[in-house]
This record gives structure tokens, C-alpha cells and sequence, in this order.
């Protein structure tokens, strides 16, 4: 290699490596950030299919954190566990690894990049070990392509540098993320000494499943961070993007809710941006889009995962510069608005399968927040149909007392695949056809009435099945008749003998009903 030409290689490792150091002390986001510094490997040393991966919080396998932006058939999903293939072995042996030509290589697995398939199997491969003091945490890899006089070394060399930068950066935020882990925890603690309820206004639950969301919530909706909020569908995923907004210094301002699942792409394209006069068929009169609405406030996008490929273009230059166009108008828009997205999809299966942009993912997933399924927090349930009930009761103007034993016995076992949302329509359909106040079990819809087949295996002996029942409609009686054991036995047509001899036998705690004696026997 002649002088000027190691003097010209010099000088782009050089800006290589400042480029670098601008982008660990400037962004905050740390896949973003690998994923630009992957790009300033590519675009001045001239690298290619840049990958770095981190170890998984069990400290078994490598996951991919950042990937090279031009590899759109990568596998976002492969692992490499400790000393699998090249990669695991740089992994475990903390050494750095140089693959001449990798189509010559027995060990080399190919499992992210899938260069056969791509017939791209002409080049080499190097992989450095990021460390922490002695600790390897992840790896950073590159393509180089092949030539007999590439100083290989050299290349080594820039990235076991960056390699130690960026393990710089990932010891600070392992850090602050072990201190924030901490507050938490301390915070939760002395709520929890105190007593106090911190679920935002409107949100139904104190399960503990519910506790981590109800955390993200206040930790982030002081902020403008983008949310991306994920859950089954009913989950109440609007909820936690009110919460947000309520909770944030825009709260004054407009919260815009916009389904993205429910207009073609042409009427969401307007929707969002807006349009001018004549732009399209039926365009009579210029309209403000929902961002431009949304000013100074807060955009819902539920069902983000409907996104046209063109629609993510134009919502990721919302995200990246702030900025946009109506349809059919060259005038640029400046948004000052938060965006909180939400959907039921499986983003990461949609960026590997190239439906979803990648870009466009890491925009949006700043801060996840995922929201459980109703059927994880069953002891929830009683509560929300409680306010459900009350609601309706004021809406239909029907008088509500109770929900029987029965009914929430049944509610309790349900499965809930609509989730709260069908927990909402089931109290509706009941507080419709119920009389004298009380939700019985009949009264709920037909599809809580007859059990699964899993759920009849599961339930039992016959004889169990109905020892069950036979508690359930006695404790309900002995409710609505506080305790009175001649009343109940009347109205369930057999004597109060009859009567205190189940009462016995299923174990029911009578002094809890009788208002008027604690700690009464049953003779």
C-alpha cells in the first residue's frame, strides 16, 4: 500500500471514529444509536452487513440489537448461543475473530444475513468482542470485501475501538437503568407502606399485572417520548394513551384519536395530513389533517400495524424532522405534537417479513408499554364490572344492588378473549335483561353460559361440580337475605334444617352474612 493511500485510509478512520463519538454523546436512544454508528462503519470505511448483538439478560445467547440498513432480508430473530459458529465463539473466548474468506469457512453459520441466499458468500468477516472490564456483553461484526492486500488487522483494529466505545456507553445506561430499577422499586415500596393509589384517573385494577403499567405510565407522561402501546385487542390500550396525555404538560391541548385499521389508505393519508382544494375526486374544500389538529397536543395511532408502506414513509418524516405536506400542497408543515401509537400485531414479525419498516419500528418503540390481557389479572375482574354495572345502571336508569355469587363465579372462570372491552358488553347485555336490581349468571350472555370442552374436563366430578354449585346459590341467597337462615331456606324451598346441614357440610361461613351476630354457630 503506497503512503498516500494508508494516509487517505487513516484519515477516514479518523472521521470515522469522531463521527462516532458525536453519536454516543448526543442521542439518547440506544438502538438508534448503534444502528447510526453501523451506518458510519458502512458509509466511510466502506463496510458492510454491520451487525452488533448483545447477550440476553440470562446470559446464554446473543440477540441482535442493530443491523446494517440495506439488509432488508435480514433475520432480526437469530440468536447465537455461547460459542456457536464464529460469532459464539468470540463470545466465550473474549478474542477478536478474523474470517479471510468466509465461503471457506466451516464455522461460519450465516444465520442473519443469509448471504447463500443471497449469493453474497465472496468476502471477509470480522467480529470483535464488546466488553465491560472483563465482561463480554455483545459483539460487533462487519463485512469486508475480500482482497489479498486488505490489511485485515487494520480493520480489527478501528473496530475493537468503536467495540470499546460503545461498551462505554452500554456500562453508563446499565447503570442508569440499574439506579432508575432501584427507584422504582423504593418508590413502589413506599406507596405501598403509605398505602396510596397511583393508577391514573380513569383506569380500573390494582393487580399486580396492572402495577408495571400503571409505573411506565407516570415515569413517561411527563415527557414528549414517543409510546408505542401494545396488547390484545380490548385491552384498553386508548386508556393508557389518555393517561399519558392527561398526565403531561400537554394535557390543555387536543388528544386526537385516529384507527388506522378503520380508512383505506388514500382516506387515512388524508385524514392524517389533511388535503387541499381539488386535490383528489371530492376534494370541494381544503381540510386540516388530524396531525395539524393535533398541534401542541398529543396523536393517537391505534393500530399503527395497518400502515401502508407509503403511509410509513410519510409518518416516519413526522417522527425524524417534525415536518409534513397536505395532500396535494408543496407548503411543509412543522408538527410540534407528541405521537403515542398502539397495535395488536406483532411488529417484530412484520419488520423481518418486510411489511413493516425498520426505521419506522425503532421511531415508534421508544418506550413500550404492554398492557395484559384481562385473563392475567382475573382479580381485576370484580372491579370492573362493578364500574361497569354503576355506569350502566346511571345510563339505562335501572337500579343496581349486586352481582350474585353465581355471576361472579362464572365471570371468573371465562376466558375473555375480547377482554375488558367484552367484559364491558357482557355487563351491558346483563344489566338489560336483570329484574330487582341483581346480575344472576343467567343473566349473562349465552357464551358464559356453556363451558368449553377444557373447561368441562377441567371442572371436576360430577359430585365436586355440584357441591360448587349448590355453594354458590347458597352463599348468594344468604346474601340477599342477610344472613336470615328461615328467609333463605324459604325461598330456596327446603327447611332451615335442610338448610344449616349444607351450610355445615360446604363449609360456608355464616357469621359473615348475618349482620346481626359475629361469630355465631350453627346448632
Amino acid at each position: 500500500m503506497d503512503t498516500t493511500t494508508e494516509s487517505s485510509r487513516h484519515e477516514c478512520q479518523l472521521e470515522a471514529l469522531a463521527a462516532i463519538a458525536s453519536i454516543l454523546s448526543n442521542h439518547t436512544g440506544q438502538r438508534e444509536m448503534l444502528h447510526e454508528i453501523i451506518g458510519v462503519l458502512e458509509r466511510t470505511l466502506h463496510m458492510s452487513r454491520g451487525t452488533i448483538m448483545l447477550l440476553s439478560p440470562d446470559g446464554t445467547e446473543l440477540v441482535v440489537e442493530a443491523l446494517s440498513s440495506d439488509t432488508a432480508t435480514a433475520n432480526i430473530h437469530a440468536r447465537y448461543r455461547t460459542g456457536e459458529g464464529i460469532t459464539g465463539r468470540v463470545i466465550s473466548s473474549g478474542r477478536p475473530a478474523i474470517v479471510p474468506q468466509v465461503r471457506e469457512e466451516p464455522l461460519f453459520r450465516d444465520r442473519i444475513h443469509r448471504r447463500r441466499a443471497a449469493n453474497a458468500m465472496v468476502g471477509s468477516f470480522i467480529c470483535v468482542p464488546i466488553k465491560l472490564d472483563n465482561e463480554v456483553v455483545g459483539t460487533l461484526s462487519a463485512d469486508i470485501a475480500f482482497s489479498p492486500c486488505e490489511p485485515l488487522e487494520e480493520d480489527k483494529r478501528v473496530l475493537s475501538i468503536v467495540a470499546s466505545m460503545v461498551a462505554n456507553d452500554v456500562k453508563t445506561r446499565r447503570r442508569m437503568r440499574q439506579e432508575q430499577e432501584a427507584h422504582a422499586a423504593e418508590n413502589l415500596r413506599l406507596r405501598d407502606a403509605l398505602g396510596q393509589d397511583f393508577r391514573p384517573q380513569d383506569m380500573i385494577g390494582n393487580s399486580k399485572e396492572m402495577r408495571p403499567v400503571y409505573l411506565k405510565i407516570s415515569q413517561v407522561a411527563a415527557s414528549d417520548t414517543t409510546v408505542l402501546v401494545r396488547g390484545e385487542s380490548g385491552t384498553g390500550k386508548e386508556l393508557v394513551a389518555a393517561a399519558i396525555h392527561y398526565g403531561s404538560a400537554r394535557k390543555d391541548k387536543e388528544f386526537i384519536k385516529v384507527n388506522c385499521a378503520a380508512l383505506n389508505e388514500n382516506l387515512l393519508e388524508s385524514e392524517l395530513f389533511g388535503h387541499e382544494k381539488g386535490s383528489f375526486t371530492g376534494a370541494i374544500v381544503s381540510r386540516k389533517g388530524r396531525i395539524e389538529e393535533a398541534e401542541g397536543g398529543t396523536l393517537f395511532l391505534d393500530e399503527i400495524g395497518e400502515f401502508s408502506p407509503t403511509l410509513q414513509v410519510k409518518m416516519l418524516r413526522v417522527l425524524q424532522e417534525r415536518e409534513y405536506e397536505r395532500v396535494g400542497s408543496n407548503t411543509t408543515i412543522k408538527a410540534n405534537v407528541r405521537i403515542i401509537a398502539a397495535t395488536n400485531r406483532d411488529l417484530e414479525k412484520a419488520v423481518d417479513l418486510g411489511i413493516f419498516r425498520k426505521d419506522l419500528y425503532y421511531r415508534i418503540n421508544v418506550f413500550p408499554i404492554v398492557v395484559p390481557p384481562l385473563r392475567e389479572r382475573r382479580e381485576d375482574i370484580i372491579g370492573l364490572a362493578d364500574h361497569f354495572a354503576r355506569r350502566f345502571a346511571r345510563k339505562l336508569s335501572r337500579p343496581i344492588r349486586r352481582i350474585s355469587t353465581p355471576a361472579i363465579t362464572m365471570m371468573m372462570q371465562y376466558h375473555w378473549p375480547g377482554n375488558v372491552r367484552e367484559l364491558e358488553n357482557c355487563i351491558e347485555h346483563a344489566m338489560l335483561v336483570c329484574r330487582d336490581g341483581v346480575i344472576h349468571g343467567y343473566d349473562l350472555p349465552p357464551t358464559l353460559q356453556c363451558p368449553t370442552e377444557e373447561e368441562l374436563f377441567d371442572s371436576g366430578t360430577l359430585k365436586a361440580r355440584v357441591h360448587r354449585l349448590e355453594h354458590d346459590i347458597i352463599v348468594d341467597t344468604l346474601k340477599h337475605t342477610n344472613g336470615n337462615m328461615e328467609s333463605a331456606a324459604r325461598r330456596l324451598g327446603i327447611t332451615s334444617r335442610m338448610l344449616r346441614y349444607k351450610v355445615n357440610n360446604l363449609k360456608i361461613d355464616y357469621a359473615k352474612y348475618f349482620k346481626g351476630l359475629k361469630g355465631a354457630k350453627l346448632s
